[in-house]
């Protein structure tokens, strides 16, 4: 019976553990947290021959895992394209993480007509970014987040 009691402790003790790990976090600089041209700011461009469309640069969000930001092309006041800039990519699962969860993002955004979108399941904090950058954009073109 002490036996038992003991290798269940030990089992549960070491569940603990493992449970409470964090992922690890690279504290090195890459050049993918690089300061963007625009030093992190926002900016607004209307390529000629467009039609009245204009593309808003949203900020620059720093998430966990790297740094997240999207242009927004809006034209007679509706999204009509989002284009990523920057997203997290110093391994492969990030790039895996991007790949599968910003089609989703800027597809939910543009039936959304707004930075009001769910989150991409196991794209957690670059969904954030995706949304705190979108909602960036939208506000330098004065757009109400519906």
């Amino acid at each position: 019976m002490r036996r038992a009691a003991v290798t269940t402790l030990t089992s549960v003790a070491g569940i603990v553990l493992l449970l409470s790990l964090k992922p690890h976090q690279d504290t090195a600089p890459s050049a993918a947290t690089a300061p963007s041209p625009t030093g992190g700011k926002s900016s607004a461009t209307a390529p000629a021959g467009t039609g009245g469309a204009a593309t808003f640069t949203g900020d620059t969000t720093a998430t966990r895992y790297g740094p997240v930001q999207v242009a927004a092309t809006l034209k007679d006041g509706r999204i009509t394209a989002v284009k990523v800039l920057q997203v997290p990519s110093e391994n492969g699962r990030d790039r895996e993480i991007a790949g599968y969860a910003v089609p989703q993002l800027t597809q939910e955004a543009l039936s959304a007509q707004s930075a009001r979108i769910d989150a991409v399941s196991g794209a957690t904090y670059t969904s954030e970014g995706y949304r705190q950058s979108l909602q960036s954009a939208l506000d330098q073109a004065h757009v109400q987040n519906r």
